[in-house]
């Protein structure tokens, strides 16, 4: 079977399509061969085969044993493993790992990745030889034993252990990798990954320290008493001479991977145990601020003057190269500026100066920043190509995180201590560099750029730039802007004036030269930079005579550019759009004035940029803002007139194009204009717009096109639904029957519920525009498809929509609504069955101050008819609690899904009207801040004593932390909790004291059936 296996192996790696689909259908049916993955375990260890046939028989039996290893592993069929294929598979990817012999590092990768796999399940009950054979060839091992052992102790620590079985090992681990950290005669990348894996201990001991701070805490610094020095050796070896090359050397790979792995390892420490780092950070801060003056000669000509290859990681995800150490360095450095033994004697410094300006170590981090500040050659190159990059930076959005952007977030941190303080010292290092008879444009871009920095910050915090320093940067502005063979620092020059301007009047002189280079500039970046500077002088509040000149400028900029490059230019897209956008709210009604092309522009950009979301959001809102401000009459009809030949227009190439976020985009530019439409709707409007949307709304299938087109015939019928009914389409079908077609086709099954998740509001809104007499037999019918629809439905918003049609029948006619329901059949359950069963089940996860709202009165209603039908209907109730210590996996979730009581219908509506009131009231709200309050508090009285660092550890987001994940998972839980609404909790508070004192529908029968819970809840909130 192997020299099969083999073969199916390299075809899968084929270029030809064919073949290879082949090969993996033929590996797949393979897969219930007993042999399989034996087979794929010894063409793996097979050292003479190609190292891709090895490496991809490695990667296969590693999914194959995802999968099929554990009777809970997949989703799909299992393939059971008996106990000696397993016995045997163990030993060979083990073996394979810690061989001697092996010297391929990515086959060794591949099988650690599978013994990883299989320690995630077996370890430690079914393989307690792992760790002990792992261990046992550290000391002494091979540099291939050593490396294998690390990757598989590396996967351990990071996939497989649980805290308990961590601590019942985490002693022998840390000493082992100890012991090779420390050993110089270990090359370095090893001795980097041993540093890696005790950093990833350090996650584990997170997890647990609330449950156990103190033996933590105290294991923790007993095992740093000796990492902490050698991590501080490491920092202050300096790297080995580098001779005169334009690259990095080979010699300087292994040092920077330790350097960079010590430095990651004393941030995770400050991140985990601040206060065991804290005595040290003086020394630490001493020691990599010292090296980073070390590496500024190197990384000005690697990086600066030449454009050597950075951001290089080796097979095992080690960064070995120098702008990866340097970006480290000044994170830590970050750290430890905020820790407050390093502040006080910083501070000392400043007083015993006097001023933060005259203080050598003000300056010398100054002049640090601005020289790690510079733009690189691979940037420079990079703008040249592509604007957009450079605007990404500008705005904050590119993930491209850089010694740059370090070194702005570290001059930030350090204003947030000194205050003005710090702009005080950043000018007075600026200063020389705009004195100084060397003309460096980089270094003084370097010095605008922090400044820019800064600037933002201080405006974010409402901090005040003295008047003295803006008018002397201003200058250093006029400056910037007129250097002619430096584009790069005019472009400087002109975003910080589009700052400065927002807190120092005199900059504002500068739009009018903003808006002449914004077409006249020979340069693109500093055109782009213009435009984004002009946003930031509008916000200023400048005069009303400039909007057309900056509006013209824009459309110059575009009739300039061929429109079709714009389409993978996000962010200069996002950026026109942005100052249009700000041009555009100076004056709304410059979207209507005949001669004007501001929403024009703003299509345009649209049409070009439909894929993008910021960019579609941006538009919407824009556009949103002008219809909302023009919704009078008059003002009104002027705005179809002009955008409703563009928008039917978009439908139009969209279809000749298949250009399918064009679509989307013009059907929720559509849903917009008519939602906030006058009434009636302009004449012909009908007309002009329910063809295309009817087309669209009877062939589509994606819910981006669904849901506004249905939002935008619901407001279509909610503001002239005469004019609808009055339409006939080439057919003859009226109005009615095509929104009748249209509800249809949307109720059916080929629709997706989120697709069809506004067909409710559509439904609803016809039925009480048309009413019985002109719906006649189509409305019972309707309202059959609807209910039949619910009993499918899943997805939360498109039941709440289906159920908010039987809501607004219920509030005028709830008897109604039942004895429909009691009538018919729908797959051989009552309708009142199906469609109370949903409408309850669903009713706490109800969205909308006023759906809630609507759905509590309708509640109400439907429970004071006292009907007998209602009584019997039977539906879910409280969730049944099952004590089980078992970690709940997704196949026994299956095997065992959730049980509920099953109680009558009146007892639920009541179980979630109190709910609701308890949401409308607050109360909910006030319990889930007092629960947290009270775990804060309890933290804080064993807290492990983070008050020496300025900021919290959380200041650095590290998504990799357990405590983090339950932050962000919190936060989205109050995010979408219910909140106070004084309306609804005034109905609830008269429902409950009146169905209590006249006892409607057999209130205290029913109040008896409440959980102690709940009575206690009705009970306080009757007391209030």
């Amino acid at each position: 079977m192997e020299e099969h296996l083999v073969q199916l192996l390299a075809s899968t790696q084929l270029a030809l399509e064919a073949p290879r689909r082949q090969a993996e259908l033929e590996l797949e049916r393979a897969r219930n061969n007993p042999d399989f993955p034996l087979s794929l375990a010894r063409i793996g260890a097979h050292v003479e085969a190609p190292v891709e046939i090895r490496q991809s028989a490695l990667t296969v039996l590693r999914k194959f044993l995802e999968e099929n290893w554990s009777p809970d592993g997949g989703d799909g069929p299992h393939i059971p493993i008996p106990d000696q294929v397993k016995d045997q598979l163990r030993h060979i990817v083990l073996e394979l790992v810690l061989s001697p012999g092996e010297e391929q590092r990515k086959v060794k990768l591949a099988a650690s990745y599978v013994v990883s796999k299989i320690a995630m399940v077996d370890f430690p009950d079914q393989w307690p030889a792992l760790l002990p054979a792992v261990l046992g060839v550290m000391p002494a091992g091979t540099d291939t034993q050593l490396h294998g052992a690390l990757r598989i102790l590396q996967d351990l620590v990071e996939e497989s252990l649980s805290d308990e079985q961590f601590f019942s090992v985490a002693r022998d681990i840390i000493k082992a990798c100890y012991d090779v950290a420390l050993n110089d005669n270990r090359k370095e990348t090893h001795r980097s990954l041993a540093v890696l894996v005790f950093r990833s201990c350090f996650d584990l001991m997170d997890i647990v320290k609330d449950d156990h701070k103190k033996d933590v805490r105290n294991f923790a610094g007993e095992v740093l008493e000796g990492w902490l020095p050698f991590l501080e050796q490491v920092i202050n070896t300096p790297l080995p001479d580098r001779g005169g090359a334009d690259s990095q050397p080979d010699s300087w790979y292994g040092p920077v991977a330790l350097k960079v792995q010590a430095l990651k390892t004393l941030i995770k420490i400050k991140t985990v145990f601040p206060s065991l780092l804290l005595p040290q950070s003086p020394t630490f801060f001493k020691a990599t601020w010292e090296e980073l003056s070390r590496l500024q000669g190197s990384y000005q000509e690697l990086f600066i003057e030449a454009d050597a290859q950075g951001r290089l990681e080796d097979i095992d995800g080690l960064p070995f190269t120098l702008d990866f150490l340097v970006l480290d360095e000044l994170d830590f450095l970050n750290q430890c500026m905020r820790a407050s033994p390093v502040q006080k004697q910083l501070q000392a410094d400043i007083a015993a100066h006097g001023a933060a300006h005259d203080t050598p170590w003000v300056l010398d981090l100054m002049k640090l920043l601005v020289s790690y500040s510079q733009i690189t050659q691979e940037e420079e190159g990079l703008w040249d190509i592509d604007v957009s990059l450079y605007l990404a930076e500008e705005t904050s959005l590119s993930s491209n995180y850089t010694a740059r952007t370090a070194c702005g977030d570290l001059l930030i941190k350090l204003s947030e201590w000194l205050g003005q303080q710090a702009l005080e010292g950043l000018f007075a290092y600026t200063k020389t560099i705009f004195t100084t008879g060397r003309q460096d444009w980089r270094r003084q871009e370097a010095a605008l750029y922090l400044f820019n920095a800064l600037l933002n910050d201080f405006q974010d915090c409402d901090k005040l730039v003295p008047s003295g320093i803006a008018g002397a940067y201003l200058e250093l502005v006029n400056y910037a802007i007129s250097r002619q063979d430096e584009p790069i620092l005019r472009a400087r020059g002109f975003l910080v004036a589009g700052v400065l301007c927002q807190s120092y009047q005199p900059a504002t002189a500068l739009l009018d030269r903003a808006i002449e280079s914004t077409t006249m500039d020979s340069s693109e970046l500093v055109q782009v930079s213009c435009v984004k500077a002009i946003e930031g002088f509008i916000a200023t509040g400048i005069p009303a005579d400039r909007q057309l000149s900056i509006i013209l400028a824009i459309q110059n900029f575009l009739e300039a550019k061929d429109l079709t490059e714009l389409e993978d230019a996000d962010d200069l897209l996002v950026t026109l759009l942005e100052t249009l956008r700000q041009a555009i709210s100076m004056d709304m009604r410059i979207a209507i004035q005949p001669d004007s092309k501001a929403i024009d522009l703003l299509f345009v950009i649209a049409k070009h940029g439909a894929s993008n979301f910021q960019v579609t959001m941006i538009v919407c809102e824009t556009f949103e803002s002008v219809v909302k401000t023009l919704s009078e009459t008059a003002a009104y009809t002027a705005l179809c007139a002009k955008v409703l030949p563009s928008i039917i227009g978009a439908f139009d190439v969209a279809n000749m194009t298949q250009d399918d976020p064009l679509v989307t985009l013009a059907t929720e530019l559509l849903a917009l204009l008519v939602q906030y439409g006058a009434e009636p709707l302009p004449t012909g409007f009908v007309a002009s717009t329910l063809p295309k949307l009817n087309r669209l709304l009877m062939s589509s299938t994606e819910g981006d096109v669904l849901r506004p087109g249905a939002e935008a015939v619901k407001y279509m019928l909610m503001h002239d639904h005469h004019q609808v009914f009055g339409w006939q389409d080439e057919t003859g079908r009226s109005g009615l029957e095509v929104c009748l077609l249209i509800i249809d086709r949307l109720l059916g099954p080929l629709v997706e519920d989120n697709a069809a998740s506004e067909v409710g509001g559509l439904a609803a809104e016809l039925v009480e525009k048309a009413g019985q007499e002109r719906l006649g037999p189509f409305l019972p019918q309707l309202l059959q498809a609807v209910a039949a629809r619910l009993e499918t439905a899943q997805a939360p918003a498109f039941i709440q929509s289906l159920i908010s049609i039987f809501a607004r029948l219920s509030l005028v006619g709830a008897q109604d609504v039942v004895n429909f329901l009691g009538e018919i059949q729908i797959s051989g359950q009552s309708g009142l069955q199906v469609v109370l069963s949903k409408w309850l089940e669903n009713s706490v996860s109800f969205a909308g101050y006023d759906e809630i709202r609507q759905n509590v009165i309708a509640l109400s209603k439907l429970y004071s008819l006292n009907d007998a039908r209602v009584a019997q209907t039977q539906v879910k109730g409280d969730l049944i609690i099952t004590s089980s210590d078992r970690i709940l996996t997704r196949s026994r979730s299956r095997q065992n899904p959730d049980q509920y009581t099953i109680i009558p219908a009146p007892l639920k509506i009541l179980k979630v009207l109190i709910e609701d009131l308890l949401s409308a009231s607050g109360v909910q709200a006030a319990a889930n801040l007092a629960a947290a309050a009270a775990t804060d508090f309890a933290d804080a009285e064993d807290d492990d004593g983070d008050e020496g660092w300025e900021d919290e550890p959380g200041d650095m987001l590290d998504l990799s932390l357990g405590s983090t994940k339950a932050d962000l998972m919190g936060w989205l839980d109050s995010a979408n909790s219910k909140q106070p609404d004084d309306e609804t909790q005034a109905y609830l508070t008269e429902f409950f004291i009146r169905a209590a004192r006249e006892n409607t529908a057999g209130f205290q029968g029913w109040f008896a059936m409440l959980t102690e819970d709940e009575k206690t809840k009705l009970h306080e909130l009757a007391s209030q």
